[in-house]
């Protein structure tokens, strides 16, 4: 291959997993064509290639939702790398079955990128720690505003900046000013270090969290054995450091389902072949379906796969109840469960440990989560109508619940601290809340209780109308970024190019990543890092750049 441009730059904002698995996906394609590439990266952490979700420098509680058997990451591919794979990186243990913490994960992705700075011929990398204001288009190619300086030309601006900044909710909002106004705290789950440095001033206070979803997994390990306190024989064992009482609570009060606690039973969970190429027909049949036909669609596909496992498993649903379950997923998630909180978290262990035959949905969600791939692999290239969209997208999302479980591990501690008194989900089914000079009072029912700390462990949607980050709104402004709908994330080609409000592509500026929602779906695992949507971006540079 040669090319027609002698020293290309190129500029990555955000150098995250994401921005790293471009950049390793980029070399890989350059690498043997003679083609020197000066990369600037913008992005105000450190810590290249691992980003604030995973940082090295985060405590070791906060843990990942994949077992490191299933963390398929791959080697490094470009020639000279010195790094393998992550199974084989010193620092982690070694065990599949073991969860990472996502500080151990972020140790390895960092040296990833030290592999890739020192080790590639092609490129010479500048690191900018600075927050990007701005980018323009220019007669010689993209500029950028950061530092009070201006940058460029650059051929290619890649985005890769993850969860930015966004305009709180309504209740969010009203939360701040309370918190200034009163004695209560409101404080952010995350980073986790601000949070357990927070707690050590919350020794026998009363602590709610809104949510009830993985990071409040997070927060619970954190207020507890980040406190000093330990469990044990099935038992938590308190310190005297931790809040007397903890209160998380949702829309529906459930806490997700854990993942099947080992390979060999996670196995009776996988389709077959066939199985899933009639998914694929299914899903493809979709993307160009109306919101209803799509859906139900999909659900069908769930039908032949569900029943043959559920009967191996010696479950007595039948094909009814896994229509059903179907049915009214579809129309509102998650409003099969109608029992206690407290017996459908045992259910959910006892399922994970193969105590308990599994029920239709846990079923249904395993698969849905082996089906993931094969989710990306046929939405994420595709032009799919905004309603359609969401509509898959919201069905993604419900199944969540299954498909991004945690560590049964997390769900045993959860449960260890409901019995020891610490975790109080009295007030875990959408409570009533009133504002109090001390904090929050939680309602529910006849049942009262006021929390004088509120952690908001409930992450914002990647809606780009409510984008409270400067260069995302200037980029809304100029018109160079349009949503795919409302709630939705920007619009972009299979290769990220972004589109513009006149549906025109900005060629060389580009985006990958959660802010993509609805042009992609499910964009929130480690896996959407590196693989297809990297590599569609880099054979997008290449062929403009050739």
């Amino acid at each position: 291959m040669t090319f027609s441009k002698s020293r290309p730059r190129i500029a990555v904002v955000g150098m995250g997993p994401r921005g790293l698995g471009a950049l390793e996906a980029l070399a890989e394609r350059v690498e043997g064509t003679g083609l020197p590439i000066d990369v600037d990266i913008f992005d105000p952490v450190a810590q290249a290639g691992a980003g604030p979700n995973f940082s090295p420098d985060q405590s070791d509680l906060c843990l990942l939702n994949l077992p490191l058997r299933e963390v398929s990451l791959g080697s490094p591919g470009f020639a000279g790398s010195s790094l393998g794979e992550l199974s084989d990186f010193e620092p982690l243990d070694a065990d599949p079955e073991v969860f990472p913490a996502r500080a151990g994960l972020g140790l390895y992705l960092a040296a990833r990128f030290k592999d890739l700075a020192d080790n590639t011929s092609c490129f010479h990398i500048t690191q900018h720690f600075a927050t990007v204001q701005k980018i323009v288009r220019g007669r010689d190619g993209w500029w950028i505003d950061a530092k009070g300086e201006r940058f460029g030309p650059y051929a290619e601006v890649l985005l890769t900046q993850g969860q930015p900044d966004t305009v709180p909710d309504e209740q969010l909002a009203r939360w701040q000013n309370h918190a200034n106004d009163s004695k209560g705290e409101l404080i952010a789950a995350y980073p986790a270090n601000a949070l357990l440095s927070a707690a050590r001033e919350w020794a026998g206070r009363t602590v709610a969290i809104r949510g009830l979803g993985l990071s409040t997994l997070d927060v619970l390990r954190l207020l507890t054995c980040g406190m000093g306190g330990h469990f044990e024989d099935g038992k938590y064992h308190r310190s005297g450091r931790e809040p007397l009482r903890i209160l998380p609570f949702s829309l529906d009060g459930y806490a997700p389902f854990p993942k099947p606690a080992n390979v060999d039973l996670d196995d009776a969970f996988d389709p077959t072949p066939e199985e899933t190429r009639a998914f694929e027909t299914a899903l493809s049949k979709a993307l160009a379906a109306s919101p209803e036909d799509a859906l139900f669609g999909i659900c069908e596909a769930f039908h032949v796969p569900a029943m043959r496992i559920l009967e191996a498993s010696g479950c007595s649903a039948d094909q009814e109840a896994v229509e059903k379950w179907l049915e009214i997923e579809r129309d509102n998630p998650g409003a099969q469960e109608t029992r206690s909180p407290i017996v459908v978290l045992r259910e959910g262990i006892d399922m994970a440990e193969g105590l308990l035959p599994p029920s239709p949905g846990f079923v249904i969600g395993q698969l849905w989560r082996k089906w993931q791939n094969a989710l990306r692999r046929g939405f994420n290239p595709a032009r799919v109508e905004a309603e359609t969209a969401s509509a898959l997208i919201g069905f993604d999302e419900g199944l969540k619940r299954y498909s991004y479980g945690p560590p049964l591990r997390s769900a045993r501690e959860l449960l260890m601290l409901i019995e020891a008194g610490v975790v109080d989900l009295r007030a875990a089914d959408d409570p009533d809340i009133e504002l109090t000079t001390d904090g929050w009072r939680l309602i529910e029912d006849e049942t009262s209780v006021t929390a004088s700390v509120m952690i908001d462990a409930v992450m914002p949607p990647p809606a780009l109308e409510k984008s409270n980050d400067p260069l995302i709104t200037n980029l809304v402004d100029g018109g160079r970024i349009c949503a795919v709908a409302e709630g939705l994330g920007a619009q972009t080609e299979a290769d990220g190019g972004l589109i513009d409000r006149n549906g025109r592509v900005q060629h060389g500026l580009s985006l990958l990543g959660r802010l993509a929602l609805g042009s992609v779906i499910a964009a929130d695992s480690i896996h959407d890092c590196v693989g297809a949507a990297t590599d569609r971006w880099a054979d997008g540079v290449i062929k403009r750049l050739g």
